[in-house]
């Protein structure tokens, strides 16, 4: 029995040993594997901001955004905070009830993540109506947007500018 245990303890600290030296050996490997699954949750964001827009689901909308965001796409002033972006969301669906997204096509530029932030350009196609009885409008817009990693993992817009 004690040879057991001389046994186990003798590979517990192989193992110790050799995945001490084989991390600080490849320090960049965990960089890349944390760096990938960055890049791969905001494709996530992308892929729920487009949706989100398309259908705009009020809460949908709302959810892309990290509790102390800045959103410079309202008319007036910065929107500031989840709460305040929830409201500008809101009040522009009461002006216009039937705004409806025909298309939505971001196309992003040069996403850079450093230590739980990310800033990306961003080009976009969008087609809307603002009523039923209007003639679609197409616009293109260019801008940038800060990135906020969560607790979770996931990524919220925490700044967005668009021209």
């Amino acid at each position: 029995m004690r040879r057991t245990s001389v046994f186990v303890t003798i590979a517990f600290l192989a193992g110790l040993g050799i995945g001490y030296f084989g991390r600080s050996a490849y320090p960049g490997m965990l960089q890349r594997r944390t760096h990938a699954a960055d890049l791969a949750a905001i494709e996530k964001l992308h892929r729920a901001d487009v949706e989100a827009t398309l259908t705009q689901d009020a809460s949908a909308l709302t959810n892309l955004w990290s509790d102390d965001s800045i959103n410079l796409g309202f008319p007036g002033p910065p929107v500031v905070g989840v709460n305040a972006i929830r409201e500008a969301y809101a009040k522009f669906r009461a002006g216009y009830p039937e705004f409806q997204v025909l298309k939505y096509a971001p196309d992003y530029k040069d996403v850079q993540v450093a230590d739980g932030w990310a800033i990306e350009v961003v080009y976009g196609e969008a087609t809307y109506k603002m009523s039923a009885k209007d003639n679609p409008v197409s616009v293109q817009s260019k801008g940038m947007r800060v990135l906020k990693r969560q607790s979770d993992g996931s990524w919220k817009f925490a700044l967005v500018g668009l021209k």
